[in-house]
């Protein structure tokens, strides 16, 4: 029986399995590992035994699938946790600026470098750099962080002297990296220094049992801060969140669930309008059971139609999926709707 009674405590019962992560720094922030699959048990025994190591870490997996809060759980978990961690995400910067970010500049370097700038791997310094999206880096970027992983040094923009880094590196990624080498997009040498310690993260769609203890989480979270009584998740609407397939992972997840919150108005959470005009209908007439690929392509359209076909920015499809622009742009084109709806849509363009 799917939960439809899902009371509210102050704390989750301890069969949902939440994993309470040490953090430190001025402002703390509690972080949480929450679910109860085979897959998700995995991953614990793995961040326990890589994290008091000084390996790098490579953590694989779909975008939204909850791969800086693995990171984070390593750095937190490991001896340098009174450190900072520093995340760059590699696929939000233009090309031009990531070595200036990552590597710093000095004064006078390039055109507007007015002043020196100190990178993201000396602010590191101790501590953590998380590299996110490292997929996404030029492969004339790569040589110098190979560089950084064998020799433990940097030169910044500019600079004329080594500077000794000490920095654990954690990278993530949504793309195959063997492919990504066979097509000579990602450095071989670099790709073997990173995938010391692999971790793989299963979609959500693959690990459905994890839903029920994600969508209490959320409901607590969101629910409170908008001091709401909600205490309940419908059977129907449990059974909504089960079925679908979860293009963008738990990061959609916590959008549906914040939205329904935001639309709640008793102690029962009601439905966000992506799953109550997809699941009200319910199977059709000649009991045809679709295609995972035939249903992302449904709630892709039904979250264009909803957003007034606007694919970017605030109120954009990919921010009620929960994904990142690029992420729903290459899986429009997959499923085949992309260049009829870039083609009626400057917005999309």
């Amino acid at each position: 029986m799917l939960h439809s009674n899902l009371h509210m405590p102050t704390e989750l019962p301890t069969q949902q399995r939440i994993y309470p992560i040490r953090t430190s720094g001025d402002i703390p922030k509690k972080l949480e590992i929450v679910g109860n699959s085979e897959g998700l048990q995995e991953i614990q025994q793995l961040i326990t035994t890589v994290a008091p190591s000084e390996s790098t870490v490579l953590i694989l997996g779909e975008t939204g699938t909850g791969k800086e809060m693995i990171a984070r759980a390593i750095h937190n978990r490991s001896s340098r946790v009174q450190k900072v961690m520093v995340k760059v995400n590699c696929a939000a910067l233009p090309a031009n600026l990531i070595e200036s970010e990552l590597f710093g500049h000095e004064r006078g370097s390039f055109t507007g470098a007015f002043d020196r700038r100190i990178g993201k791997f000396e602010l590191a310094q101790g501590g953590t750099i998380f590299l996110d999206e490292i997929g996404e880096m030029p492969v004339e970027l790569q040589v110098k962080l190979l560089r950084v992983l064998q020799e433990k040094e940097l030169e910044r923009i500019g600079g004329k002297t080594s500077i000794k880094v000490d920095v654990r590196i954690v990278a993530a990624t949504n793309r195959d990296l063997e492919k990504e080498m066979a097509q000579g997009r990602f450095r071989p040498d670099l790709y073997y220094r990173l995938n010391v310690f692999p971790i793989t993260v299963l979609p959500l769609r693959e690990r459905r049992s994890d839903i029920p203890a994600l969508a209490a989480h959320f409901l607590q979270k969101f629910a409170g801060r908008e001091n709401k009584q909600i205490t309940k998740i419908p059977d129907r609407y449990m059974a909504a969140l089960m079925n679908y397939n979860w293009p963008g992972n738990i990061r959609e997840l916590e959008n549906v669930i914040e939205r329904s919150v935001l639309m709640s108005t008793g102690k029962e959470l009601s439905g966000c309008p992506l799953l109550s005009s997809s699941y009200s209908e319910g199977p059709s007439s000649g009991g045809a059971i679709k295609t995972i690929a035939e249903n992302e392509k449904e709630h892709i359209l039904k979250a264009l139609s909803i957003c007034n076909h606007k694919l970017y920015g605030p109120g954009g499809a990919a921010e009620l999926l929960g994904i990142n622009a690029s992420t729903l742009k290459s899986r429009m084109n997959k499923l085949g709707i992309g260049k009829k709806f870039m083609a009626g849509s400057p917005r999309m363009a």
